[in-house]
């Protein structure tokens, strides 16, 4: 295990838990956690960093010095970015490139100067939305399936795999966190940094600030517990949409098996997420929800499907899996009651949050 690691967007949802679960896991290591605090909740996790005796620094990766901060490390897991498909859309990206693409560049510079390894967490986003979108799918009574792959490579009953094409517009976001993709290969081979790329497909669990453009896991249990609206956008506004959903703690035993071996999984680009068997629907979170909460909300239907919105995607874990034996355990009903239990138990700091 590495002696120190480096943890970015430390106390956001992803970066906090795997900060808490490798201090956990390895007392005797020292955890650094740096992030900007811009999401509201983040501050929350400070109270629990501290007590596991985590090292917290505020900076933020736009700032060159903010890294340096933070000292010498073994090890960056970079969780930190603008994690919206929406970012850019009717207005700057400013903050988006800024931080996803020059941030990116500095962490890889601090890399290249403390001779540290890197975890990257990117995204599915990278993958074409409209290349996804026109594939052809069979509307069941509560989701979407792919009828066709239409010959696509990449594509299949699994899910979408790493040689899925590229080609075509990805959101503003899919595009940074591409451009870091390559970024990363770059200063892999011309600097040996050992370095591994995980494209993450929707992350969830307890303590995620969930909101309608991010989190939707928890922003649904949550707008249930606390009462409000939610809608299904697009698509025919039936939330027939489907995704795979991996929870945090799933993606931490990953890492921790890749960081055991990371000379094998250097320079390696890897799609992780829940699979075909953690699944579900907008319409099938929400009957999951109402189950776990007891409680029935009014939805809205917003007919109109938004651009990089797309019906359906499942992560193909085979690549992974046959590389790590990695498989996810964490159910989409067992996340659910997790995620409920967290909100019931911290009320009175989670209302105004969420």
């Amino acid at each position: 295990m590495m002696q120190t690691i480096f943890v970015t967007g430390g106390a956001g949802f992803v970066g906090a838990s795997l900060a808490l679960q490798f201090k956990a896991r390895y007392p005797r290591n020292r955890v650094i956690c740096m992030d900007n605090l811009k999401r509201r909740g983040s501050e929350l996790n400070l109270i629990k960093l501290k007590a596991a005796g985590i090292k917290f620094v505020h900076g933020d990766i736009r700032i060159p010095g903010d890294i340096e901060a933070a000292g010498p490390f073994d090890l960056m897991v970079e969780c930190s970015a603008e994690p919206s498909a929406l970012a850019g859309y009717g207005g700057s990206p400013d903050y988006l490139l800024s931080t996803n693409v020059t941030g990116t560049i500095h962490c890889l510079e601090a890399c290249r100067r403390h001779s540290a390894a890197l975890i990257f967490l990117s995204t599915s986003r990278v993958y074409p939305w409209e290349l996804i979108r026109n594939l052809s799918y069979l509307e069941t009574d509560t989701r979407f399936e792919l009828y066709d792959s239409e010959g696509v490579p990449g594509v299949s009953s699994e899910g979408i795999s790493e040689t899925f094409p590229l080609n075509g517009p990805r959101t503003l976001y899919g595009a940074t966190k591409l451009a870091s993709e390559l970024l990363i290969t770059e200063y892999a081979d011309m600097y040996g940094i050992n370095a591994v790329v995980n494209r993450c497909g929707v992350l969830t669990g307890p303590w995620q600030m969930g909101k309608v453009d991010q989190g939707f896991m928890a922003l649904w249990v949550a707008r249930h517990f606390f009462g409000g609206k939610l809608a299904y956008i697009g698509f025919g506004g039936n939330g027939k949409q489907v995704r795979d959903v991996l929870h945090v703690k799933d993606l931490f035993e990953l890492l921790d098996r890749q960081i055991s071996n990371l000379s094998i999984h250097s320079g390696a680009v890897y799609n992780v997420g829940g699979g075909p068997a953690m699944s579900l629907s907008l319409m099938e979170l929400t009957l999951l929800v109402r189950d776990a909460t007891g409680q029935e909300i009014l939805f809205e239907r917003d007919m109109e499907t938004r651009p990089g919105d797309i019906p359906w995607y499942i992560t193909d874990n085979r690549a992974i899996t046959a590389a790590t034996g990695w498989q996810p355990r964490t159910t989409p009903g067992e996340i659910i009651r997790e995620i409920t239990a967290w909100i019931d138990e911290n009320q009175v700091s989670l209302r105004h949050i969420l």
